[in-house]
């Protein structure tokens, strides 16, 4: 097939910051090491600002819906009932976006008529912020 395009990695496979994410997957599958301690560790390898507000959201999730139990998804913080990931933070590293995300799965209780969001964009964490996560955190697990 001498005419077909040469064709780079980017346009047939994942970006490294997708490799990455799944190679992290794997590995939490194949670790007893996830909970909590996992978590924190986690939060402690951001850069900040990201690792300040990781704090904070795990103590907000924490103490919004205690019922949660923190694990890493994909790298990532996340918070799940049962084997149901229901939130998790994105810190802005992870795939080189300008913002951190704070996101809820499909198992969060969210709804809102037809269309509601699911992931928010965080750049810090003023009151306001944190009382806006708190509500979607409580409202999440209800």
């Amino acid at each position: 097939m001498a005419n077909e395009p040469k064709r780079t990695n980017k346009a047939k496979g994942l970006s490294k910051e997708e490799i990455s994410a799944m190679k992290e997957t794997l590995e939490e599958r194949n670790s007893s090491a996830n909970g909590e301690s996992a978590v924190l560790e986690k939060i402690a390898k951001m850069p900040e600002p990201d690792r300040t507000m990781a704090k904070r959201i795990h103590q907000i999730v924490k103490t919004a819906a205690p019922g949660l139990t923190p694990r890493t998804w994909y790298g990532m913080p996340a918070y799940s009932k049962g084997d149901k990931v229901i939130c998790f933070f994105q810190d802005a590293n992870k795939f080189k976006a300008r913002y951190a995300t704070l996101g809820f799965s499909d198992k969060a209780n969210l709804d809102e008529g037809a269309m509601w969001p699911t992931s928010f964009a965080l750049k810090k964490l003023s009151r306001a912020e944190e009382a806006k996560v708190t509500a979607l955190v409580k409202k999440a697990v209800s």
